[in-house]
């Protein structure tokens, strides 16, 4: 009995020391199977890179195939169509919406009132309407669209109110979804969290967590921003004495001027727009622009962690930014620049042109405005501003006087603090009983009816197709660098390729002449790399059970990653920057993960399983997840 119990525990140990060994051979092996540098390595960008030229070639194409005011028209309802599907599922538009006065200041010339208009059920906007004193005759309504940099009580917004007021224009300046009274974060000063974070930039980063609720309902930020800002043209129609043929909607430098286009090319009621940033060249187009610039420039723009710049599904449903501005026509149109700018290279300029001249004969209806200098330079070479600044707004003037009759007026020198231009009270949060976004986000939650329809449901939202899943694949073997025999098992390097991807392989399986008909494929962020430090034990295991497995590293995982994961990284970029294509970074790991079960078969592996991981260590419990961003490695938000 003892002597049976004792070779037990040799055998066991003998065992584990061979155990040992095996994973240490595994653990020692090289993941990489491109070259750091090579094309394979950085195919997703070029990939990336070669979606963007089609689609620009297209618009080129396109354009040029326009000869004829009906052509444009055409082309400028199906795309704007497509845009207004892109944006969510609006509800019906209310018969009167619900305005709510809570405050009313006395400022120079005109009342400001801070009220709150009920947008969705129990969903209010805050907003300062600045309303003239006194009205002798129908006002222009002016909305006025702030940045991502601040809310409605910002000055340059104040100036604007109060200088047009005074002026006989009424003029509504709202928070925006996410910002000032609407935050969806807790942050309110440095109180509101323990670490060193910057306070007063959160709710320009909660956009991105914003926009990341709403999606996961089929809903976008920009479709919320912009119903936000119809309901808004409701509240100036509800104003005795509006003129309703001059409703000018303005667009803020940073963040601003996206929202205000949108708003404009879906809502007729709009009669002028005044879009910064947003159409055409950007505050890092560098200037002058090539010769070539029709041929070059990007119409298309590109993908970031603010969604309201690439719009999803823009690139693939044609409705480009330059689409959105020019479907204004005839109505008018101010072009604004934050910086200096280049009219006579400008290819959206010359577009725009043509349709006010040639096909409206409405020049008269077409006006730019610029600063100076560029986005990395300084004030005052530079003209930076919050909102619309003072520089930005002189050119402004004249335009505004030919459209509305607004004589050029004198800057505003009266500024209130933002404490006093707030508009919700105790009494108006416990009557109204505000809901936040995550809130109404699960209203729109729907449940699949069985498995064909969560199946159906969900390669839509990916962006794949059946077909996809079915490509053919191509396999290329890598060859080892050290003999067959060294290792005690087998090390098969492929790369697999199919209709533009390339993903490499690593598969280990037992030694011997052996047939090996089962396979675990294991996949995780970190990849094949990630298997092997932090898994090797388990891998040997498997080998020992006559078990082999495949270590692919998808698209953005692994050796074909490599810049981070946090909210500005490239792969929050290129993961926007798919969606406005009409896929998604799963999307394509499905379509590469399809290639790899495709591709297994074919090298006698027919028995398959999946094994998905995570390498990062359990959180500690005294994070405070508040700011999800600055915990990257636990959450992800891409």
């Amino acid at each position: 009995m003892r002597t049976t119990a004792i070779l037990t525990l040799f055998l066991l140990a003998t065992s584990m020391h061979a155990q040992d060994k095996l994973a240490a051979e595994i653990q020692g092996l090289e993941p990489r199977i491109f070259k750091a540098d090579s094309a394979e390595a950085k195919l997703r960008w070029e990939s990336l890179k070669k979606l963007r030229e089609d689609v620009n070639q297209r618009d080129v194409e396109t354009w040029r195939g326009i000869k004829t005011k009906a052509d444009w028209e055409k082309l400028r309802d199906e795309r704007i169509a497509k845009l207004r599907a892109s944006m969510g599922n609006y509800p019906p538009p209310p018969k009167e919406v619900k305005v709510f006065v809570t405050k009313t200041i006395q400022a120079d010339g005109c009342t400001i009132e801070c009220i709150l208009y009920e947008s969705r059920p129990n969903f209010f906007v805050s907003a300062n309407l600045y309303v003239p004193k006194a009205i002798s005759q129908p006002m222009p309504g002016f909305i006025v669209v702030h940045s991502h940099h601040n809310p409605k009580t910002q000055g340059e917004l104040q100036d604007m109110g109060m200088l047009w007021a005074r002026q006989g224009v009424i003029v509504l300046i709202p928070d925006m979804v996410g910002h000032g009274e609407r935050r969806q974060h807790p942050f309110v000063d440095a109180k509101s969290f323990p670490e060193a974070f910057k306070v007063g930039r959160q709710d320009y980063y909660f956009r991105y967590n914003v926009n990341l609720q709403l999606s996961l309902v089929g809903e976008s930020l920009m479709g919320w921003m912009v119903w936000d800002l119809m309901r808004g043209v409701d509240v100036l129609y509800q104003r005795n004495g509006i003129d309703k043929s001059k409703i000018m909607a303005l667009g803020s430098v940073a963040g601003g001027g996206d929202p205000c286009a949108v708003f404009a090319a879906l809502d007729p009621r709009v009669t002028g727009a005044a879009p910064f940033n947003f159409g055409g060249p950007q505050p890092e187009t560098k200037f002058p622009l090539p010769k070539d610039a029709e041929l070059s420039f990007n119409y298309m723009g590109g993908g970031s962690w603010e969604s309201t710049r690439g719009l999803k599904l823009s690139a693939r449903d044609g409705f480009l930014p330059w689409v959105i501005v020019g479907s204004l026509a005839p109505r008018g149109l101010i072009y604004g620049h934050e910086f200096a700018w280049d009219a006579e290279r400008d290819p959206v300029w010359a577009r725009f042109n043509r349709i006010w001249g040639e096909f409206y004969g409405a020049k008269d209806k077409l006006a730019s405005a610029k600063g100076a200098g560029s986005v990395t330079g300084m004030a005052p070479e530079s003209t930076h501003c919050n909102n619309i600044g003072a520089v930005h707004r002189k050119p402004i003037y004249p335009t505004l006087k030919n459209w509305f009759g607004l004589p050029i007026p004198a800057e505003n020198k009266q500024r209130f603090d933002s404490s006093e231009l707030q508009c919700w009270t105790k009494d108006a949060k416990a009557s109204l009983k505000p809901r936040m976004v995550h809130e109404l986000a699960r209203d729109f939650i729907k449940i699949p009816d069985g498995i064909d329809d969560l199946r159906k449901s969900l390669l839509e939202a990916l962006g794949v197709s059946e077909d996809s899943l079915r490509r053919a694949v191509e396999i290329e073997r890598v060859p080892e660098k050290l003999p067959a025999d060294r290792h005690p098992f087998v090390v098969q390097r492929i790369v697999l390729r199919t209709s533009g991807a390339a993903i490499p392989v690593l598969i280990l399986r037992p030694q011997g002449k052996i047939k090996v008909p089962h396979v675990v494929i294991g996949l995780a962020q970190e990849g094949k790399a990630g298997f092997l430090k932090h898994r090797a034990e388990v891998i040997a295991e498997l080998l020992k059970k006559k078990v082999a497995v495949c270590l692919p590293d998808l698209r953005g995982t692994g050796e074909t990653a490599n810049d981070g994961r946090g909210r500005g990284s490239g792969a929050t970029s290129y993961s926007a920057s798919l969606l406005m294509h009409g896929q998604t970074t799963a999307g394509v790991q499905l379509q590469e993960l399809a290639a790899v079960m495709n591709a297994l078969p074919k090298l006698g592996y027919t028995s398959m399983a999946l094994w998905g991981d995570s390498f990062a260590e359990a959180n500690d419990p005294g994070v405070n997840f508040a700011v999800l961003s600055r915990h990257a490695t636990s959450v992800t938000l891409v």
